[in-house]
């Protein structure tokens, strides 16, 4: 039986509500519980569950393996809060604000040695490919936040280096969610590799669009507008810009941020400006366009025939908010 996206993803959070800890010591068992029941969206596990079905697999089979990649996610989300000193994390305190930095340290370190618990319940004859794909998904997340990290200390960040660093940080567990999914199915190497250039694009659409969003989204829908223009975050409007921009106006982007004689908004308003006299909203609606235009082609060119693939360019649409 095929299952919809809204069933996969019923049938993944009645899982994760099943996922238990010892009571004792409670400063390492007690985030977990707090970390993993405070919402999300739950991508990367219903993408590994949709493309393991998707080439023909059980979306049971590959649960503890969605499990292991949800498990994972958040471990990244606790240690990152810590080296953002991030006090909010989907709308609640962090783990990081609520217990403390060595609290969320040591609890992440346990949720991603929990994550690869529950990816030793895989069948035996896939684990060991599948260990492998979630170890090198795993490093590229790291690799990806480092050279996030890199950037803050970087006057200028070329656009090949932006879009490397999110390929790793952000479209990798997509990708590797999805390769594995496939891996578990049975999917044929060609099959694999295309799926994972599906996910890639889809990935660097995703966080193209998150960056555009912060300067130009709809508070109304929840989307706190400026954050990363007040952090002087190196996002793709803020790559482009630079890259645009005569010396005088890189003088400006580089040290608005910075200045005290400035509100917030006028911070906001003074940056958004000279993106809209560069044209930085445009470029990064069109990098979004072929990029989600890339993944889409790419689905045609499976060997599992256009039926099966209904339920990838329904999760695709779905992220990118695309109706075609």
């Amino acid at each position: 039986m095929r299952h919809t996206n809204s069933e996969i993803l019923e049938l993944f959070e009645g899982a994760l509500g099943q996922l238990q800890t010892p009571e004792e010591p409670e400063y390492l068992y007690a985030p977990i519980i707090y970390s993993m029941s405070g919402g999300g969206k739950r991508l990367r596990p219903v993408l590994l569950l949709i493309t393991a079905e998707a080439f023909g697999g059980s979306v049971e089979e590959a649960m503890p393996a969605a499990m292991a990649v949800e498990i994972f996610h958040n471990f990244t989300l606790l240690h990152d809060d810590i080296m953002d000193n991030a006090d909010v994390r989907r709308g609640k305190p962090s783990v990081f604000a609520r217990w403390g930095g060595n609290v969320a340290l040591l609890s992440g370190d346990a949720m991603l040695i929990t994550a690869y618990k529950h990816l030793a319940r895989v069948a035996a004859p896939v684990l060991p490919r599948v260990m492998q794909l979630f170890g090198d998904m795993a490093l590229e997340v790291c690799e990806g936040q480092q050279y996030d990290m890199d950037f803050e200390h970087k006057a200028e960040v070329s656009v090949e280096e932006y879009m490397l660093m999110i390929e790793r940080k952000t479209s990798a567990l997509l990708s590797g969610s999805a390769m594995i999914g496939a891996t578990m199915a049975g999917a044929a190497d060609e099959d694999i590799k295309k799926i994972y250039r599906f996910a890639t694009e889809l990935g660097l659409a995703f966080q193209l669009q998150d960056d555009m969003l912060d300067s130009y989204g709809d508070e109304a829908l929840g989307k706190k507008i400026g954050g990363d223009i007040l952090e002087g975050k190196q996002t793709y409007l803020m790559v482009q810009a630079m890259n645009r921009a005569t010396e005088a106006q890189r003088e400006v982007l580089r040290t608005t941020h910075l200045r005290d004689d400035l509100t917030a908004e006028q911070k906001i308003a003074t940056v958004k400006a000279l993106y809209d006299e560069l044209a930085v909203k445009h470029a990064t609606e069109q990098q979004i366009e072929i990029r989600f235009d890339r993944a889409l082609a790419l689905l045609e060119t499976l060997s599992i025939g256009v039926e099966r693939t209904a339920n990838l360019r329904e999760f695709a649409r779905n992220l990118i908010g695309r109706r075609r």
